[in-house]
C-alpha cells in the first residue's frame, strides 16, 4: 500500500534571507550556505492492512517522513508510492480553518478526499458521537481547546473510509477516556485492512497496536523490525546518549539489547521455582525468585537493581527495584559483587513473558541494561483473561424477590 524508497529531503539554510535571494543571481554564490538533511535515503514500506509504527528522538525525521508520503512536502529524492486514499492527522492546528464550525470543517475535510455530500451526511452522526464535543461542534475552531481539536481531526480522518491513515503523534493531548476510545478504533481499521503510520512517543502503545515498526536517527532508518525489538533499541539510545557503553566481554549473559555506562556488570540472573530449581516454566500463583548477581568496575554510591517483565507482545507487565523496595544497598568499590533476590507470587495468566534486569544508579541512569535477558512461560488451569490472574475468590447467592 505504502512504499518508500530511497528518500531523501535537504533543506538549504541561510544566515540572513538576503542570501536565498542571492542564490537566484546570475553569478549568485550560496554565501554562507548549509545543508540540512531531514531524511537521508530512506526506505520503507507498509502493506495492507499492516500497523507501523515510527519512534525516534525529535528532529529525527519521523514527521518530515510523514509530510512526504501525504504529499505535503516534496523529496529532494526518491520517490513515494501510495495506494488508495490517504487520511492524514498530522500537526495540531493543520488542515481545519479557525474561522469555521467544527462540522463546517469535516464536510470541507470529506470533500477534499473525494466524497460526496449524501456520504458525509450518512457518516456524520459516526463522526459526531466519536469527536464527544457537544455543543462546540457548531462553534468556530478557534475557540478549541487541543483536546477538543484533536478529537474532531481524529474522528473525521478515521470516519472518512480511508485506505491509508498517517496519524503524528495524535493521541498525546487526548484524556484517557479518548485514548481507549482511539485505541478500539484502530482494531476496528485492523480488521477492515486499513494500513496504518503513526508516530508516537508512547512507547506501551507503539508496541501495542504495531505489526512493525522503524527506529528513525539523524533522518536514517536505523533499525527495522519487531516493535519490542525496536522499541529496545530506542531505549537503549536514550539512555545511553551522553555516555559510553562498556565493551562487551567473551563468556557474558546476553539479551536482546544491552546498554549502559559500565560502573557495574550483570553476571549472573537466574529465575527460581519455588523449591530453588532454575526454571523455564512457572505455574500461575506460585512463589518465584529472580536473583541477580553483579560486579562493580569502579566506585558506586547507592546503586540500584531492578527487574522488568514483559509479555510476547512487548508490553510492560510488571517492574520494580530496590529504590522502590526501600533497600538500601549502600556504598561498593571496584571488583566487589552484589546479589539481590526479588520473591513474588506470579500471579501472570498463562503465556510467555520475557525477564529484563538492570543495575542502576540513583538517579535512574543506567549501569547495565539487559532487555529480555530470560524467557519463561508460566501455565495454569484457571481461565482468567488479561495480563494478571489474582486470587479471586467468587460467591454467589440465589436473591428472592419479595
Amino acid at each position: 500500500m505504502v512504499a518508500v524508497h530511497r528518500v531523501s529531503k535537504v533543506y538549504h539554510l541561510y544566515p540572513r534571507p538576503s542570501g536565498r535571494i542571492r542564490e537566484l543571481l546570475p553569478f549568485g554564490s550560496p554565501s554562507g550556505r548549509s545543508d540540512f538533511w531531514a531524511l537521508r535515503d530512506v526506505t520503507a514500506h507498509a502493506g495492507r492492512g499492516e500497523f507501523l509504527g515510527i519512534v525516534g528522538p525529535n528532529g529525527s525525521g519521523k514527521s518530515t517522513l510523514l509530510q512526504v508520503i501525504c504529499g505535503i512536502v516534496q523529496p529532494t529524492s526518491g520517490r513515494v508510492t501510495a495506494e488508495g486514499r490517504i487520511a492524514a492527522l498530522l500537526e495540531l492546528g493543520a488542515g481545519f480553518n479557525p474561522e469555521s464550525t467544527g462540522r463546517e470543517n469535516v464536510f470541507v475535510t470529506g470533500e477534499i478526499l473525494g466524497l460526496s455530500r449524501r456520504e458525509l451526511e450518512r457518516i456524520f452522526p459516526s463522526i459526531q458521537a466519536f469527536a464527544d464535543i457537544g455543543d462546540y461542534l457548531d462553534r468556530p475552531v478557534k475557540e478549541y481547546s487541543s483536546g477538543m481539536y484533536v478529537r474532531l481531526a481524529f474522528a473525521a480522518a478515521i470516519h472518512v473510509e480511508p485506505e491509508i491513515l498517517v496519524v503524528d503523534e495524535a493521541l498525546a493531548v487526548g484524556d484517557a477516556a479518548f485514548a481507549n476510545r482511539c485505541i478500539h478504533k484502530f482494531e476496528e481499521l485492523r480488521r477492515k485492512q486499513v494500513t496504518v503510520l503513526f508516530v508516537s512517543h508512547d512507547l506501551g502503545l507503539v508496541k501495542r497496536l504495531s505489526d512493525r515498526a522503524i527506529f528513525m536517527l539523524d533522518g536514517r532508518v536505523e533499525a527495522e523490525g519487531s516493535p519490542n525489538d525496536v522499541v529496545n533499541r530506542y531505549v537503549g539510545h536514550v539512555l545511553e546518549r551522553e555516555k559510553k557503553a562498556a565493551p562487551e566481554q567473551a563468556g557474558e549473559i546476553r539479551g536482546t539489547f544491552r546498554h549502559g555506562d559500565g560502573t557495574s556488570r550483570i553476571l549472573d540472573v537466574r529465575l527460581l521455582d519455588q523449591d530453588g530449581r532454575p526454571a523455564a516454566t512457572v505455574r500461575s500463583g506460585e512463589r518465584v525468585t529472580v536473583t541477580i548477581t553483579a560486579r562493580f568496575q569502579r566506585h558506586a554510591a547507592s546503586p540500584v537493581v531492578g527487574i522488568l517483565i514483559r509479555n510476547r507482545l512487548g508490553i510492560d507487565v510488571f517492574g520494580t527495584n530496590t529504590r522502590l523496595q526501600q533497600r538500601a544497598l549502600g556504598d561498593f568499590e571496584a571488583g566487589e559483587k552484589v546479589e539481590v533476590s526479588f520473591r513474588f507470587d506470579c500471579l501472570l495468566t498463562p503465556q510467555e513473558y520475557t525477564l529484563t534486569v538492570a543495575t542502576q544508579h540513583w538517579d535512574g541512569m543506567s549501569q547495565d541494561w539487559l532487555d529480555d535477558v530470560v524467557i519463561f512461560t508460566v501455565v495454569g488451569s484457571a481461565g482468567a483473561a488479561g495480563l494478571l490472574n489474582l486470587a479471586t475468590e467468587t460467591e454467589w447467592r440465589k436473591v428472592q424477590l419479595r
